[in-house]
């Protein structure tokens, strides 16, 4: 799990994918956490990620630095209590601008069910599951 996170923040930006009826929606973010042993991601729930993720909590993301690229796929499923949302705001203390744990907007989801593969041109694919 810390290897993928490392590889997300020295990424520094991924772009999650989520599905919105047949169509696939990507678009770029930052987040990535470890809180009590599972990844999460943040976001606001007044955002159409939001909406797509509780209509269908399958996605996945994807970054890219120095010759590798990691994909992350699973389910990712809301956590609603203020602990996790606290533990991303500090984590991230530049969201505090926009965000507050008890704002009623800030939302924090995990992976389920995830798996990570890094890959390269030079080495064979690492298969990471959590």
């Amino acid at each position: 799990m810390e290897e993928i996170v490392k590889f997300l923040k020295e990424a520094e930006t991924y772009y999650l994918a989520t599905v919105e009826g047949d169509q696939p929606r990507v678009r770029p973010f930052g987040t990535a956490h470890i809180f009590e042993g599972k990844l999460y991601i943040q976001t606001g729930k007044k955002k159409d990620v939001s909406k797509q993720l509780h209509a269908n909590p399958k996605a996945e993301i994807c970054a890219f630095k120095g010759g590798e690229w990691i994909r992350v796929a699973g389910e990712l499923v809301e956590d609603d209590r203020v602990e996790a949302r606290e533990s991303m705001l500090d984590a991230y203390p530049g969201l505090k601008k926009m965000y507050r744990a008890d704002d009623g907007n800030t939302e924090v989801f995990y992976f389920k069910n995830g798996v990570a593969t890094i890959f390269a041109f030079t080495h064979e694919p690492i298969a990471i599951k959590f």
